[in-house]
């Protein structure tokens, strides 16, 4: 039976950080136990115990491949694969696959990553990328190594259970897995160790804050064959954890930023128990030259309210697991944004991390919880990466968008481009890299690596894609805007709110209004008159960006009507319904007239160069026909006319000459009056302002003279080549209303002297 025993409480000796892993391999596993992580919504009130267990791999006879059987486990989360010698590299395939705590459901097999090259200086033991797998019981490991290639000694699984309360028994819960027929007992204990092989390090610069009484030397397991002696777990040290501002008042002292600092999540915010790592943090004596991104690979399948958990179980992984003295990165940022405090030694410092090996002394890292080679960032994390590069190198005045020169701490190879070098070589990078720039890693995803340069333009600014939208409640006439005085001024950017400080809107070269990065919109009072409006954005760097100017017309003179709305009638067929009228107007604006809007009876909009509309009005009804005129600047004048259509029948008229009547349902009120007699006549009186005849058509229809107040206005031909019934087909309008008299003759055209007369329409 394999014995698992945790080895909390190492203490790891302050040593250069040489490099580290630049991914984490997550998998999301269905279940959850009672000391896993699955659930970690609640509020970290304290440092979090975390437990750690391992188990020895059965080596086959041949040395090509080693195994660990399916077996029930204590809860876990997370699981990689480690060997005793931290300098030697895994040349094979590793595979692990878990249960789901309290299921019977197993995971498909996940490969670890092995390109994550040496550890730390003074690691205890190399080992794969950790693997996020989610709340597990039980684990099964196959190792498929290279023939040409013989596979580490030591081999043995690492699971972490990051725990999920807060600190009140740092023992952990010792247990032995169930009996295995491939191999007899493993037994893991942190005194049957050897000394840790150096690995190379860093050669530009050393640690600012090392010294021999700080460090203790790490032991590495050297148990590469099982035994079967039983073992009990080691208790925790009992020393006092450091406080998490505790590296505050050491190190050098922290430069101001030319950028804003992003919120940043502290140690203590992820529960990370200081117990695993009392050391002093070393600090750069250069200070930062650039920024290394990574992810932690794998999956995206987790929540954020999971990422303290997540962040634990990698602190203990390199701790407990490897042997650092702490988490390998600086800083962490999850899908969500957050940002997390990574290794201790104060975020403002230039802390001498351990993540990109043989350039840890000249640079900081950066690591995404997430697997970017599968799906793209969200822009949370672009730009919240972007907030806190620009925040760590504008402190050393380094531009985002550049390139800068770093010296190689060891011989290496870039992943990303064909490039290799030697330990002391000088290399340009830009100041924001991925970290397969600098090594051969996929890391930090190929789609992260693609977004890069969108980090870098959102870490370095200006706000780009910065435009005025509108100045609201008013109208743009030609290159114009016009308004009232107090007005809004809109506008949008495509760089994320987040790294804007501010915006403010200029009113002739002067600030009139400030408004947050978050903000699209700011009000200001305008003067009358015409003027110059821009928005200026600043950037988190301080860089400004103005929008194009546009020029606004501040007034408040309403339009004016230089000729009043009037109505008359006009040609066209005649309902009793819908008598056919029209409605004529003229409004002018001393800026910029927009438009004309009738309101009443029937809602209609006319642009600033129609002066008239045919419409139809009720016969015998009073209508008021109500307009209102605007200018582009939102000012208004109203005005009206009022008008009764009223249709007079024939039989109203005087008669001379001879006439029949005739009846039909396509006459007015069903009856009209014909005549083919010469001088046989029609007369109305009526009181108005506009008359108009209605008349029946045909191919046979004559001629009809037309006498106003006994003049004769005209000689209208009936003539149609279609029958028309009810046809208005002479008017006549008079610019104020008076008592008028029309009179019909009929002409007695040759071949066709027939007329038929269907009424008088007047507008009283």
């Amino acid at each position: 039976m394999s014995l698992l025993r945790s080895r909390r409480g190492w203490g790891i000796g302050a040593v250069v950080a040489a490099g580290v892993s630049g991914v984490l391999i997550v998998q999301s596993v269905s279940g959850g136990g009672a000391n896993s992580a699955a659930d970690d919504s609640k509020p970290v009130s304290g440092p979090i115990a975390s437990e750690e267990y391992a188990a020895a791999l059965k080596v086959a006879a041949d040395g090509d491949s080693a195994t660990l059987a399916k077996r029930d486990t204590e809860p876990f989360s997370l699981l990689g694969v480690t060997w005793s010698d931290p300098s030697a590299r895994m040349a094979g395939k590793v595979e692990v696959r878990t249960r789901g705590a309290g299921t019977d459901n197993w995971s498909s097999w996940l490969e670890l990553g092995t390109d994550s090259g040496p550890g730390e200086e003074g690691a205890a033991r190399a080992g794969t990328e950790p693997a996020w797998v989610g709340a597990s019981d039980g684990v099964e490991v196959r190792v498929d190594g290279k023939a040409s290639a013989e596979l580490p000694k030591g081999l043995r699984v690492d699971m972490i259970d990051p725990g999920t309360g807060s600190v009140s028994d740092l023992e952990p819960a010792g247990y032995a897995v169930a009996a295995s027929t491939e191999s007899p007992d493993a037994t893991i204990t942190p005194d049957e160790t050897d000394s840790a092989s150096p690995t190379e390090t860093d050669s530009a610069s050393a640690p600012a804050s090392a010294s021999p009484s700080e460090s203790a030397s790490a032991s590495p397991d050297t148990s590469d064959s099982p035994s079967s002696a039983p073992v009990t777990t080691a208790p925790a040290t009992t020393s006092a954890p450091a406080s998490p501002d505790a590296s505050a008042s050491t190190g050098p002292t922290a430069p101001p930023s030319t950028a804003t600092r992003p919120s940043i999540t502290s140690r203590a915010g992820w529960g990370a128990d200081e117990l695993l790592s009392p050391e002093a943090p070393d600090y750069l004596t250069g200070g930062i030259k650039a920024v290394v991104v990574h992810h932690t690979a794998e999956t995206n399948d987790y929540t954020c309210d999971q990422s303290p958990a997540m962040i634990r179980a990698i602190y203990t992984y390199h701790v407990k697991s490897n042997g650092w003295k702490d988490i390998g990165y600086n800083f962490l940022v999850d899908k969500c944004g957050t940002i997390f405090e990574g290794r201790k030694g104060g975020v403002d410092k230039p802390v001498f991390g351990a993540h990109a090996y043989g350039f840890n002394s000249q640079t900081t890292g950066i690591s995404v919880l997430g697997n970017y080679n599968l799906v793209e960032p969200p822009t949370a994390v672009l730009t919240s990466v972007a907030r806190l590069a620009a925040w760590k190198l504008g402190q050393y005045g380094v531009d985002p968008a550049g390139t800068t020169t770093l010296t190689a701490g060891a011989a290496g190879t870039s992943e990303y481009n064909t490039r290799t070098w030697k330990t002391g070589d000088q290399l340009s990078f830009p100041t924001i890299h991925g970290h397969g720039d600098g090594y051969a890693t996929e890391c930090p995803g190929s789609k992260l690596h693609a977004q890069l340069a969108t980090i870098r333009a959102y870490a370095a600014g200006p706000v780009s894609g910065l435009s005025l939208k509108s100045v609201t409640g008013a109208n743009t006439s030609g290159t114009r805007t016009y308004t009232k005085s107090a007005t809004t001024v809109s506008w949008s950017a495509t760089t994320p709110a987040a790294l804007i400080t501010k915006y403010e809107v200029l009113v002739d070269g002067k600030v009139a209004a400030t408004a947050a990065g978050t903000a699209t919109s700011a009000k200001a009072n305008l003067g009358l008159g015409t003027h110059s409006v821009s928005v200026r954005a600043t950037h988190i760097s301080g860089k400004t960006t103005t929008t194009s100017v546009a020029t606004v017309v501040a007034e408040t003179t309403p339009p004016t009507f230089t000729t009043a709305p009037n109505l008359s009638l006009r040609a066209g067929t005649v309902e009793t319904a819908a008598v056919p009228v029209t409605l004529k107007w003229k409004a002018t604006d001393s800026a910029a007239l927009k438009e004309v809007r009738l309101t009443a009876p029937v809602a209609k909009t006319y642009g600033p160069t129609i002066v008239s509309a045919d419409l139809a009005a009720k016969s015998g009804a009073a209508t008021t026909w109500s307009m209102t005129a605007y200018d582009q600047a939102g000012n208004t004048r109203a005005a009206s006319v009022a008008g009764t259509p009223v249709i007079l029948q024939e039989t109203s008229a005087t008669r001379t000459g001879t006439w029949t009547t005739k009846s039909s349902t396509s006459y007015l009120g069903g009856k009209s009056y014909s005549s083919s007699a010469k001088n046989a006549a029609l007369t109305w009186t009526f009181t108005g302002r506009s008359a108009a005849l209605a008349v029946s058509r045909a191919s046979t229809s004559g001629q009809v003279n037309v006498f106003v107040d006994g003049v004769k206005a005209a000689t209208v031909d009936l003539k149609s080549a279609t029958t028309k019934y009810r046809d208005a087909i002479w008017t006549k309008n008079w610019s104020a209303s008076a008592k008028h008299t029309v009179k019909i003759v009929v002409v007695g055209t040759s071949g066709r002297p027939a007329v038929t007369a269907d009424g008088l329409v007047y507008l009283k």
